[in-house]
């Protein structure tokens, strides 16, 4: 017979166990219905079997493999890139993204994930629509695009995306100013856009501008070779170029000269020294470093002469800006990124912009603004048939310059209207 002792113990067990079940039947009942379904649901498989045919129906298997073959022209338009320029990218970027093979999953190619960032950078898609053509899933997409982008910056950044720092560099830039569009002293053409993006999460309106959407400022230098040599995405998102520029680390360094910029020597054919500088449009203020246009209020001929000199210097940016956009147009796009993942992808694509110039400079010509046809009249290039980024400027401030800039202005405008720098066509352009 049993011991009763022993037999309470083990009905007092039963009454705890059944209570607790209970409570667990009660708790279970409380969550919402949505919770229960996705808990009883069980994980059908690992990987979508459309996945696994990669290698039989993907994008970089089979159509990449034909375009390269039969029609290398639309395999430069759907990467951006000829085929040996991208041939380069695995040898270069390879060894930073290869992942060991396991016993548990095989790593994607270098190729393939290289292919696929480029293919987003020029189109600009989304990643729950690029996953089906190129069988790999979204949220992979988005881990392998940050990356990419970040492996082929640590790669070409200190090859491709350097800031001159010594006189004679800057030389050599303001020497091609002068030979290409007849403007001595030039440094480089700066101007800033807006990048669109969405509203990150708990922002308030750090990012949102005055045009009305989220953005991501982009500010840069530019050289003649439509080269960005300076670039700065920090600026505040509701400010101008000018606020930009103010608070950038080129204007200080410019000023208080740890920039390399020469000194100043006197211009062609003449005897006056004046500084170099960098060029603007309207938005900037006129500084030593800084040379703007002058008011379209009240033109004499000879300042009129003057803005259409400084024009034809400071157009490259806009060119430069606008090749970049038409390149890579998921800068044309509001990305659904992160302002960190943004500011990767802009820095990328100015990268791959620089390193497409130095490799294939002939590609960007044909969408270059020429500079003058035989008669010397402006020939807009083929990127202005497409959209564009958006400027940055919106403030006009007065005109507070420092009596050194207006001096360098105006020494300059006496130059372009003498013999010593004016040109046979200036008089009939204005």
């Amino acid at each position: 017979m049993a011991d009763p002792d022993s037999l309470r113990r083990e009905y007092q067990i039963a009454v705890l166990r059944h209570q607790n079940d209970l409570i667990d039947l009660a708790l279970y009942k409380l969550r919402p219905k949505r919770i229960r379904k996705r808990r009883r649901q069980r994980r059908k498989n690992w990987i979508r079997p459309w996945i696994l045919r990669r290698r039989e129906y993907g994008m970089y298997d089979k159509l990449l493999v034909e375009l390269r073959n039969e029609d290398p022209t639309s395999f430069t338009n759907f990467l951006r890139m000829p085929p040996g320029m991208f041939d380069e990218l695995p040898g270069r970027v390879g060894p930073r993204i290869t992942k060991q093979h396991t016993w548990y999953t095989e790593p994607l190619e270098s190729g393939l994930k290289i292919a696929l960032t480029l293919r987003h950078l020029a189109s600009g898609n989304k990643y729950s629509s690029t996953k089906f053509a190129w069988r790999v899933p979204h949220n992979t997409i988005s881990l392998l695009v940050r990356e990419i982008c970040k492996a082929i910056i640590d790669e070409y950044m200190d090859e491709v995306l350097v800031c001159p720092t010594t006189p004679e560099n800057w030389r050599i830039i303001a020497d091609t100013f002068y030979r290409r569009w007849n403007f001595p002293h030039i440094c480089g053409a700066l101007d800033g856009k807006h990048v669109a993006c969405r509203c990150p999460p708990k922002s308030g309106s750090l990012y949102f501008n005055y045009k009305g959407f989220y953005s991501i400022v982009l500010m840069a230098l530019v050289d003649a070779d439509y080269k960005f040599i300076w670039a700065d995405l920090g600026g505040a998102e509701s400010a101008s170029d000018a606020q930009i520029y103010n608070d950038s680390e080129l204007k200080q360094c410019a000023e208080n000269s740890t920039l390399g910029l020469p000194d100043p020597e006197p211009l062609p054919n003449d005897t006056q020294d004046v500084l170099y500088f960098f060029v603007g449009d309207d938005a900037f203020g006129l500084r030593p470093s800084m040379m703007k246009p002058y008011s379209q209020k009240g033109l004499k001929n000879e300042e009129r002469i003057f803005n259409y000199m400084l024009s034809r210097a400071r157009r490259v940016v806009g060119n430069a800006f606008g090749i970049l956009a038409n390149r890579f147009q998921v800068l044309l796009t509001t990305m659904q990124h992160e302002p960190a993942t943004v500011k990767l992808i802009v820095k990328t694509c100015l990268i791959l912009h620089n390193l497409m110039g130095i490799r294939y400079p002939g590609l960007q010509n044909r969408l270059l603004d020429n500079a003058e046809n035989a008669n010397h009249e402006f020939i807009p290039g083929a990127w202005r048939k497409g959209r564009n980024m958006e400027d940055t400027r919106n403030i006009m401030g007065f005109n507070t310059a420092p009596k050194e800039g207006k001096h360098n202005r105006n020494l300059i405008k006496h130059w372009v209207n003498s013999p010593a720098g004016s040109v046979p066509w200036q008089d009939r352009m204005i």
